[in-house]
């Protein structure tokens, strides 16, 4: 009798050291050159995978960038939730501008915005679900909206264009702007 095998399963670990080689790749890339000047041909190489795998997944390096630039800010990661709405909101704009001082995201997200186009970067999803999060928590006085305009985008701002200021920014004035503003 001849013994049957089962098929193996793929325990996605080749699949998770790819995706890693292929977001350093794309980090330094980012870093050394820019990101309009990043082709999926230059990622492959520096990767060491073959630019078929990122064309099925990505198809295009504007694609490809965005999709990485969501992924440095992790929008499953949980959100401050202290029962403090104004300490939660500066905890998380601290975050922002803590992950924006570094230069590869900064450019990732410059990178990510370019590629996006006229239509919303995965990155500003993100970030909108979670002020409207904020916005509905008990004792908002704000809309998802007023978040985004009054905290966020001033972040972003600085991040694309005086990404040399982040580090010195005050969250908590940001934070004072949108409760004051709304009240």
């Amino acid at each position: 009798m001849v013994a049957e095998s089962s098929p193996r399963r793929r325990t996605g670990g080749r699949s998770a050291v790819v995706l890693t080689s292929i977001r350093k790749a794309v980090e330094e890339l980012i870093a050394e050159r820019g990101s309009d000047a990043v082709t999926i041909p230059m990622v492959a190489e520096r990767a060491g995978v073959n630019h078929s795998s990122i064309y099925r997944r990505w198809g295009d390096a504007r694609t490809m960038i965005n999709d990485l630039a969501t992924y440095r800010l992790d929008p499953d990661r949980g959100l401050p939730d202290t029962g403090d709405l104004r300490a939660d909101l500066t905890t998380w704009a601290q975050e922002l501008i803590s992950h924006y001082s570094v230069p590869v995201n900064a450019a990732l997200l410059r990178g990510g915005a370019a590629a996006a186009g006229e239509d919303e970067s995965d990155c500003l999803r993100d970030r909108r679900t979670e002020a409207a999060g904020f916005a509905a928590r008990p004792g908002s006085t704000f809309t998802g909206d007023q978040v985004i305009d009054l905290l966020v985008a001033p972040i972003i701002y600085r991040a694309i264009f005086l990404p040399w200021t982040l580090p010195e920014t005050d969250a908590r004035t940001y934070v004072d702007e949108l409760c004051d503003r709304s009240t």
